[in-house]
């Protein structure tokens, strides 16, 4: 990788080379589809890389609750919440909450909205797929994903997403998408 990295993209971990962590924006201001937003992507190497591609897909990244206590004015509540990661009251901590560390890691990472990015992250681009070539690099692969993030229109997830994130159960690496958008 090289010692400077193009805009809007950073290295978040790479400490070996089974996983890396790379943050990546969207710089174009006119698309605020994703404005204002940063986005993690995870790579897992096999140890056929670089002839083989890594394993890329956007991970989630949700910041560390700052209360230490637990809201109990929601228990006499009649409506039902479906998601457990979203709250539908904020509590009210009883002492001074401690400071969020200013690690990358604290801040909150979205999956993007795509049309080829699945809810749980697995995108679908034939880049990480039948088109990859050994001379592709995290860099490389990190700015076709900005290009592809700035270049659409469209605020929806691919059709079928729901029910691909509900079944599927394979690696990233294993399914084989048939590419047949080349708008987006």
């Amino acid at each position: 990788m090289q010692s400077s990295l193009p805009p809007g993209i950073s290295i978040v971990k790479a400490e070996n080379f089974e996983e890396w962590q790379m943050d990546i924006r969207v710089l174009d201001d006119s698309n605020p589809l994703y404005l204002n937003e940063t986005y993690r992507l995870k790579f897992t190497f096999s140890k056929n890389y670089p002839i083989e591609a890594p394993e890329v897909q956007f991970i989630s990244i949700q910041p560390p609750s700052t209360s230490t206590s637990t809201s109990t004015s929601t228990s006499t509540s009649t409506s039902t919440s479906t998601s457990a990661s979203t709250p539908t009251a904020t509590p009210t901590p009883t002492t001074t909450p401690t400071p969020a560390p200013t690690t990358p890691a604290s801040t909150s990472r979205p999956i993007p909205i795509h049309p080829h990015i699945y809810s749980n992250g697995i995108i679908c681009l034939d880049l990480l797929g039948s088109a990859w070539s050994p001379v592709q690099t995290v860099e490389s692969v990190c700015m076709s994903i900005q290009s592809m993030l700035a270049g659409n229109t469209k605020n929806e997830r691919p059709p079928g997403d729901a029910e691909f994130v509900a079944r599927n159960r394979q690696r990233p690496r294993d399914i084989r998408f048939f590419y047949d958008d080349s708008t987006v």
